[in-house]
């Protein structure tokens, strides 16, 4: 049987076209599974529940896809074809490195937009790559840093051109997804009428940055805490315990930013750290407890570090003093902080709990800001749309080791928040 043709010619709007209606079917499924994975998380949303909030049977669903893995996997591939289409159409509009840079984070919001409109579909927020099988892994990583690159070089071209300051672009570009793939977590939030004033006020922060000085803002030279303690002496068992606890913290950390929630295993950890499986599980009771426990520990090195930034003059100076030292503990022997990709893997109390406790913080960070625009170091700027931009740069900036060796974490941090604090365009 041949489609049949419509009145154009074209065989696409026929509605006996068999593939044109399987192809709309499985969009409509990527759309709705991108939505609720999205909100509730994949480990908390099933493939039952995505059958029904469509009208469907589990069965006909299975007609589409087979596993959750497999429907993860083309939720993310469905996310970075429509950015790469994005980019397309970008490049044959905006010529100039910088316009093109900002013409990608405007489509960002305004994508989201549309899609809570309706007027297209949802997209996968790229949380749980890391938990994909060795093939879908390895598709969508390279999917992914196709689009890195991409984006990577608008910044290059820009600096060449001209528009664009000169930077470090790896950092630069990492930086500027990770601020737009935070807006998961807070757009939810925002009226759908302030969408274009928040992406106007996104690509002025990165066209212009934080600093309000004729010339880019010069880093200070901090000297950031040192969180381990020596080993305890003696019979001090508390003590003991404590380190013990922040052994498996960190360790555990680590595998869940590394491996996500469903590709960590407790048992892998516990071989890690040279511990049977009875004295690791007397600790640590559950997966879940101890990536609540990650967070919750991640949180607190944030908190250390506002409270140390409140003895600081400038706000500018706060602001300095929290990014790179998260960034330095991070690369120390203190880190690593916990990656907000699994976030959604924590039920939905406990994941309450730590986005309340980390937009407290983040509304603290507005603070500094604030004080900033008061004693003239930080331009007048949106704050709101700033400090959950730059929560998203601090988030990214724990996988900078995975794009570009750092040598200098000093200067690496530099190189890292440049782009914020001074903005792309040339001072």
């Amino acid at each position: 049987m041949t489609d049949s043709k419509d009145s154009t010619g074209k065989t696409g709007g026929s509605p006996f076209n068999r593939t044109a209606q399987h192809d709309a079917k499985r969009s409509a499924i990527l759309s709705q599974a991108a939505r609720l994975f999205n909100g509730r998380g994949s480990r908390s949303t099933t493939l039952l529940d995505i059958a029904q909030s469509l009208g469907l049977t589990k069965t006909s669903l299975y007609y589409y896809v087979k596993t959750k893995e497999e429907l993860i996997y083309q939720c993310y591939v469905a996310a970075l074809d429509h950015l790469n289409a994005g980019l397309d159409a970008i490049e044959s509009k905006q010529s100039s490195g910088l316009d093109r840079v900002t013409a990608v984070l405007h489509a960002h919001f305004i994508d989201w937009r549309e899609a809570q409109l309706g007027h297209r579909n949802h997209t996968a927020a790229l949380l749980e790559i890391a938990s994909l099988g060795d093939v879908h892994r390895a598709d969508v990583e390279q999917r992914y840093t196709a689009m890195f690159l991409r984006i990577r070089q608008y910044i290059r071209d820009g600096i060449a051109e001209g528009s664009i300051r000169d930077c470090e672009s790896t950092a630069t570009t990492l930086g500027l997804i990770g601020s737009m793939q935070w807006s998961f977590n807070w757009l939810r939030t925002v009226p759908i009428e302030q969408i274009d004033d928040i992406a106007r006020a996104a690509c002025d922060l990165v066209t212009n940055g934080l600093s309000s000085g004729e010339q880019a803002y010069r880093f200070r030279d901090f000297s950031f805490p040192k969180l381990a303690a020596e080993n305890p002496q003696g019979f001090n068992r508390e003590e003991q315990n404590r380190l013990k606890q922040e052994a498996f913290h960190k360790t555990g950390t680590w595998f869940f930013n590394k491996k996500g929630f469903a590709g960590t295993s407790l048992d892998e950890i516990a071989e890690t750290l040279h511990v049977t499986k009875g004295a690791f599980y007397y600790h640590i009771k559950s997966k879940e407890d101890l990536l609540y426990s990650c967070y919750q520990r991640s949180l607190a090195i944030s908190e250390t570090l506002r409270r140390d930034a409140d003895n600081l003059n400038r706000g500018i100076e706060r602001l300095d003093y929290v990014c790179r030292g998260t960034f330095t503990i991070q690369n120390s022997d203190d880190g690593p902080m916990i990656r907000y990709n699994t976030i959604t893997a924590l039920p939905i109390e406990r994941r309450k709990k730590i986005l309340a406790l980390t937009d407290k913080g983040n509304d603290e960070f507005g603070g500094f800001m604030r004080d900033g625009i008061t004693d003239g170091s930080v331009r007048s700027i949106n704050v709101e749309v700033a400090q959950q931009l730059i929560s998203g740069a601090i988030n990214a900036s724990m996988d900078l080791p995975t794009w570009r060796n750092i040598e200098d974490v000093n200067q690496a941090s530099i190189d890292f928040y440049d782009c914020l604090f001074s903005g792309l365009k040339p001072r």
